[in-house]
């Protein structure tokens, strides 16, 4: 590698189209500065320094980074890849070529990058693993269903921020072995989400009860099991059921399936967002996408806190119309899922579970009195008591 070359690639990547996104990045804009760069030498290291440092959050890997930009990288050719569209032949043949320069990329090293700009002592590595991105990205086209592409491809959850989609950080990986307990309740959900990976009819689920049950567990471990089938998770939280549509229309031609996870759902009986959720599990068109489902979880059967005001002392005309219309919100989700607080057989083996696992080195019998009383202390039996008191254990 000369000068030269260093000075052609520079040029290649600065000119790079379709993937604009992965170029914009600070590990590529970095590469694109030291090579450019030829008055000064140590000013010149100093750049590469700095390209390298960016590469911590990809453990210092240059062919994990961009493997995972290119991936993410939502453009006119994976997009129109994605859904089959005809398109530009000169789209086609740009994309074709960056993905060979970026499979140039991850055949370099830092010795003849630095060598090549007239450098020959210590300068920091960086891995690097030859990948060919052009059959990476036809394998991903092939099974875009599963892989999905942009912000999706990578990440399991989301949740909205102003607006926007984006990734949740360091999301909960809870997996359906971590769960104990509640297997024909848990089944229900599971059955249900492989219906709408295998694109038959779906239900809005309801997974109601009694707090500490796994209602919010099941739904996450149903996530992760699925992600490698094309199930993403989106959180809104109640008050924003607004961006419901919002985000129903920004997935809606998504080649993924998505759940649309609501916890603790409750409302007031004026509460603007009622209509909402109403407009989504009725199917109106405009708050509803064909690929996506919603998952709610409650402690409330009936979702409405409703007061004996409401009944008694309301002005409206139609009083029982409207009471009615609250409290059968509810009854639109077409798959309602009840966990109940475990008896004190489950709640035991729960315990003992937990403890196995945990590596708790006490007798049973002793175990299962003192989870005894640790329940009684707190009021009630649950699973999420179950595993506060052997939290206590270790």
């Amino acid at each position: 590698m000369t000068q030269k070359d260093l000075e052609n690639l520079a040029c290649e990547l600065s000119a790079v189209s379709v993937f604009r996104g992965v170029r914009n990045k600070k590990p590529m804009a970095k590469l694109i500065e030291f090579l450019r760069c030829g008055d000064s030498l140590p000013e010149r290291m100093d750049i590469f320094g700095e390209f390298v440092c960016s590469l911590a959050g990809s453990g210092f890997s240059l062919s994990d980074f961009l493997k995972k930009a290119v991936c993410e990288d939502e453009n006119p050719y994976i997009a129109g890849m994605a859904h089959k569209r005809a398109l530009p032949d000169a789209l086609i043949r740009n994309a074709k070529r960056e993905l060979e320069i970026f499979s140039e990329l991850t055949e370099l090293d830092s010795k003849a990058l630095c060598a090549a700009a007239g450098y020959q002592g210590y300068a920091p590595e960086f891995e690097n693993t030859y990948t060919d991105f052009q059959a990476e990205m036809e394998e991903r086209i092939k099974n875009i269903g599963k892989y999905g592409y942009g912000i999706f491809s990578s990440c399991g959850m989301f949740k909205v921020e102003k607006g926007e989609i984006v990734p949740v950080e360091s999301a909960d990986r809870i997996s359906p072995d971590d769960l104990i307990g509640y297997e024909r309740e848990r089944k229900k959900v599971f059955d249900n989400t492989r219906a709408l990976i295998e694109g038959r009819p779906a239900a809005n689920v309801l997974l109601y009860g009694d707090a500490g049950t796994g209602k919010s567990s099941t739904v996450k471990a149903c996530a992760n099991s699925f992600f490698d089938e094309g199930i993403r998770l989106i959180e809104l939280r109640k008050d924003q059921l607004m961006s419901l549509a919002p985000v129903m229309g920004r997935i809606a031609d998504n080649p993924l399936k998505f759940i649309i996870f609501i916890d603790d759902l409750s409302f007031n009986r004026d509460d603007d967002n009622f209509s909402m959720l109403k407009a989504a599990l009725e199917g109106s068109a405009s708050a509803k996408a064909k690929n996506a489902v919603i998952y709610a979880t409650s402690n409330r059967r009936h979702i409405i806190k409703e007061s004996f005001s409401d009944r008694e002392n309301s002005d409206d005309v139609h009083r029982t119309d409207t009471i009615q219309e609250l409290m059968s919100l509810s009854d639109r989700f077409g798959l309602k899922v009840y966990f109940q607080r475990p008896d004190k057989k489950l709640y035991l083996h729960i315990v003992h579970e937990l403890a196995k696992r945990a590596g708790a080195d006490i007798e049973e019998e002793e175990l299962y009195r003192r989870a005894e009383t640790f329940a009684l202390e707190r009021g009630s039996r649950s699973p999420r008591a179950a595993e506060q008191f052997v939290g206590t254990l270790v």
